[in-house]
């Protein structure tokens, strides 16, 4: 079992948790990341490391309301665990002085791009982030990003902060005003991803994305998280997760990810019903309980 140290919801849906996993605290690198389970029966989910401490030996993770794991995984709190934390796995990012790097999040992508950025600045990069969210409430870990970058450019897609548009505006923005861009770093919602790679790809950047198919084992045993990379197979648990966005197929990710979509759904939907039912099931025991102390006086 692992203890959760502390638990906090940054956003609506998007709870960070710190979690006492003292030996992946002693070896995580940016990049990496771990899988879950909360309970025996339950599904195994990746989730990025977005920060660690060794000397207390904790890690952190931001995880996002999606699914019913997920969900269920954000109703722990303070002093719950998780059964099952297992890593670090897959390969750590690839850091060095490239010069001037462009790290790109989307989400809940801003918590896994966190960790990287840190160490390309760490390593002499000059660092510009760009961080993307669908409305104001959902822009996470802005004073972080803001500390470790030589400049912060933030956009939601409704204009309830900082500017209306999307995160590819920002990055050809900088790139018309003449910003010599050595590296792109993008992490977030496949789309995004996509889309920051046709971008670069136009203008000869190299750009890295850190993709998120359906995975397992997280040992390549299971194949369930096998991406096409320039026409070959790989898999993103040992290969990856961080891969040339020039070379994903991400058409390919998009299907492989949607292939459980209704059975997804109808757990999700499963697990709505059953917590209607538990809540009206304690709304009665409590009027019960109430009656009874009355018909006592």
């Amino acid at each position: 079992m692992f203890k959760i140290v502390h638990a906090q919801f940054l956003a609506p849906g998007i709870k960070r948790f710190v979690i006492q996993a003292p030996r992946i605290a002693r070896k995580q690198q940016p990049g990496q990341f771990v899988i879950l389970r909360i309970y025996e029966e339950g599904e195994r989910i990746p989730v990025t490391i977005e920060n660690s401490d060794p000397e207390k030996g904790t890690i952190n993770i931001v995880v996002q309301s999606a699914g019913k794991t997920t969900t269920l995984l954000n109703t722990l709190e303070t002093g719950d665990s998780i059964l099952d934390v297992v890593g670090p796995l897959g390969k750590p990012s690839d850091i060095r002085n490239y010069g001037t790097v462009v790290v790109v999040g989307g989400g809940v992508g801003t918590a896994m791009a966190y960790p990287t950025a840190v160490a390309l600045k760490r390593a002499g990069n000059r660092v510009i982030s760009i961080v993307g969210a669908r409305n104001k409430e959902l822009v996470i870990l802005e004073r972080e990003m803001r500390e470790v970058s030589d400049a912060l450019l933030i956009t939601t897609d409704d204009g309830s902060y900082a500017d209306k548009g999307f995160v590819t505006d920002k990055l050809r923005q900088l790139i018309d005003n003449g910003v010599r861009i050595d590296l792109v770093v993008a992490v977030g919602p496949i789309v995004m991803m996509k889309a920051v790679s046709e971008l670069t790809r136009k203008e000869k950047i190299h750009t890295v994305v850190s993709l998120n198919p359906i995975m397992i084992d997280g040992t390549g045993m299971c194949g369930g998280c096998r991406v096409l990379i320039d026409g070959k197979s790989e898999f993103a648990c040992v290969d990856g997760p961080e891969f040339d966005g020039h070379k994903v197929n991400f058409e390919v990710l998009v299907q492989r990810n949607g292939m459980y979509r209704t059975a997804e759904q109808q757990s999700m939907e499963e697990f709505k019903r059953l917590q209607k039912a538990e809540a009206e099931e304690g709304e009665v025991c409590a009027a019960t309980s109430g009656a009874r102390q009355g018909e006592q006086r």
